[in-house]
């Protein structure tokens, strides 16, 4: 029986990935590169820094900008996002992921988030979720963002297990690359076409009950 279930923040507890997606966009704009949703696919999972990385080499831009022009962008960023989140509240939450955070609470299954997001401790917080979770691991703590497995190893060590004895539940394929390589079993939210053919897939958070991830770790960990 695994011990401990390890949460993505963004697209699998709320969806706050649209607002990460209109303040790239912004930045973008005002920086003279046009990104589009297909493009931002790449972007779900990664760390801020990798993020902007990402948009400055789509925008051909990469050398354009000195370290200290770099860390202001993304600090610019951040403050987009920060401005539009202000409104999350616990009517946000997925469809759910409530009743399996207290079926997992009385079950005495350890949770901890495993999100890139450096906002994740103020999300919970706006949508009185903070309670729920043993632990939060600090994406800035880590030597390397998703598709690295170090975020959710970082979270079993937290929450004192094994990544062999961990679900970890992700919507994005980097967020899923990085589970698989901690250890842990990974859970998708999504479509196959996103995240691959040989992991269990929901298509809503509603169908993430106890009982799933009960079944799903008797199938995939035999």
């Amino acid at each position: 029986m695994f011990k401990a279930v390890l949460f993505d923040l963004d697209g699998v507890i709320t969806d706050t990935a649209e607002y990460h997606y209109q303040a790239w966009k912004k930045l973008g704009e005002e920086i003279g590169i046009v990104m589009d949703r297909t493009f931002n696919e790449q972007l779900k999972g990664v760390s801020r820094e990798d993020s902007l990385t990402l948009l400055l080499t789509h925008g051909n831009r990469l050398s354009d900008f000195s370290d200290e022009q770099f860390a202001a962008l993304a600090a610019r960023k951040n403050e987009y996002y920060v401005e539009m989140i202000q409104k999350v509240s616990p009517k946000d939450v997925y469809s759910g992921i409530l009743d399996l955070l207290k079926a997992l609470r009385a079950d005495q299954i350890k949770i901890c988030l495993a999100s890139a997001s450096k906002n994740g401790p103020f999300l919970l917080e706006r949508m009185a979720l903070t309670d729920y979770f043993d632990g939060i691991a600090d994406p800035a703590s880590v030597g390397a963002g998703k598709p690295a497995p170090d975020i959710f190893i970082k979270a079993a060590e937290i929450v004192g297990v094994s990544p062999k004895e961990c679900i970890g539940i992700e919507d994005a394929q980097a967020g899923i690359q990085a589970i698989k390589a901690s250890g842990a079993l990974a859970i998708g939210v999504g479509t196959q076409e996103q995240l691959g053919t040989d992991i269990p897939i929901v298509s809503s958070t509603k169908e993430l009950t106890h009982a799933y991830l009960k079944n799903c770790w008797e199938i995939f960990r035999q």
